[in-house]
């Protein structure tokens, strides 16, 4: 079957185009991707590629001829011979009974790339009724390469849509009808159906001279789509930058059965899906035990407020503390009793340890339950990774509990272990 070689559009608002020279002569060989001809529109001159491998035929129009966007000018056919049987592209395509449709400028499907055949229609911004302006988006196209907006290209009324969104619709084909007056009688196709649809369920409008912009008839509910034909993820491009920006995966939205196209207030919904279990397993929980024999820290402490003028004791057990997870400084919470109080612990002597503010996100929770009656814990992962510690007869019992991203299993046992051995022989934090 022949490959129709159609005049494209190089602008949304183009009616035509002009052929600046052939490149190929009728009855030439070409392959895919070779340049037949040149073309130029008051914006830019462009070569145009063959779409398929063959040979040029039925060459309709000569270099310097003005040519309508989307009319078919050449074939691309098996053999070197014309056919003489190019069919001619029409104002008004789009299937069905064309005395139907609405007088208008037509809208075509534009040409993202020399070699494509068709663009799938992703979304139409404005519905049948609508008053737009010439620089209005009016629908977004894609195709493998890329996904862009349309706009309307002159002023006027939507008087026809004649695909339906996730449609194919072939290059140069009219896909919508834009009036210079409100439509009485609006009509909505589908290429899939190949014939006109009912006519939307849209009053009559006001007379011409009493018509305004605002005044919309109802629009035709969008189509629900799970996915295109052939597996991609239909969205906007806006919406594909807000997904890629925050780290979002459209295929969720897909895979949950939401219908296509994905548009910004789609964004929100997918931030809202629960998270997959493959994403919280970081956040596991984590709990360590560790029971020491004797507590050496009380008599530390009794010596350290006597001797080196560190009469808190948090202070103390908050170095502790910041010195077994090995960095250079935290923010160590030290809680009892109702109380609480976060220190800012740099690498040094204690003297050095300061209060810190009380809405300071702290590095660790020190839970000091020496003085109640509570022997064991078991409360789960907060904010932070907790040590709590707690009265185990003559000894001590010390519990660490964190989530998985907190602290990793080896940071856990190594934080557990090096703070329990500074509690059970405190001058170790010394030597």
């Amino acid at each position: 079957m022949p490959h129709e070689v159609i005049m494209p559009a190089l602008g949304m608002a183009q009616d035509t185009g002009k052929i600046v020279s052939w490149l190929k002569s009728s009855g030439d060989p070409v392959k895919a991707g070779d340049a037949l001809f040149e073309v130029e529109t008051d914006k830019a001159v462009m070569e145009v590629e063959s779409p398929a491998d063959g040979y040029l035929t039925d060459v309709q129009a000569e270099a310097g001829a003005d040519v309508p966007v989307g009319q078919v000018i050449a074939l691309v056919s098996a053999t070197a011979e014309s056919s003489d049987n190019v069919a001619k592209a029409s104002a008004n395509t789009g299937g069905g009974d064309e005395t139907l449709l609405p007088e208008g400028k037509a809208v075509i499907m534009p040409a993202l790339g020399m070699a494509q055949d068709t663009g799938v229609i992703v979304a139409w911004h404005k519905g049948l009724g609508d008053p737009v302006a010439a620089g209005d988006i009016l629908f977004e196209v894609e195709t493998d390469k890329a996904t862009m907006e349309v706009e309307a290209g002159v002023d006027g009324f939507v008087a026809a849509l004649l695909a339906q969104e996730t449609e194919a619709a072939p290059v140069g084909d009219t896909i919508a009808i834009i009036s210079a007056e409100a439509p009485v009688h609006p009509v909505q196709r589908s290429l899939s159906d190949g014939a006109a649809l009912t006519p939307a369920a849209t009053p009559d409008l006001a007379p011409k001279a009493k018509v305004k912009p605002e005044t919309k008839p109802e629009k035709v509910p969008k189509m629900q789509a799970v996915k295109s034909s052939d597996g991609r993820i239909l969205a906007s491009p806006k919406a594909r930058r807000l997904a890629l920006e925050q780290g979002l995966d459209l295929a969720r939205l897909v895979e949950a059965g939401h219908p296509q196209p994905y548009h910004v207030s789609d964004i929100d919904v997918l931030k809202a899906m629960p998270v997959p279990a493959v994403e919280t397993a970081a956040t596991q929980s984590r709990r360590v035990t560790a029971q020491l024999p004797t507590d050496g820290f009380a008599e530390f402490a009794e010596w350290a407020a006597q001797n080196a003028d560190l009469k808190d004791a948090n202070t103390v057990l908050a170095g502790f503390a910041a010195a077994s997870l090995g960095r250079n400084t935290a923010t160590i919470m030290v809680e009892s009793f109702r109380q609480s109080r976060a220190y800012n612990v740099p690498a040094g002597a204690f003297r050095n340890i300061t209060e810190a503010e009380e809405d300071t996100a702290p590095d660790l929770i020190l839970r000091d339950l020496r003085m109640s009656r509570v022997s064991t814990v078991d409360l789960g992962a907060e904010n932070a990774a907790v040590l709590t510690l707690t009265r185990a007869g003559s000894g001590l019992s010390i519990t660490l509990e964190c989530a998985g991203h907190h602290l990793s299993a080896s940071e856990a046992v190594t934080l557990l272990s090096e703070f329990a051995g500074r509690m059970e022989q405190p001058l170790r934090h010394l030597l």
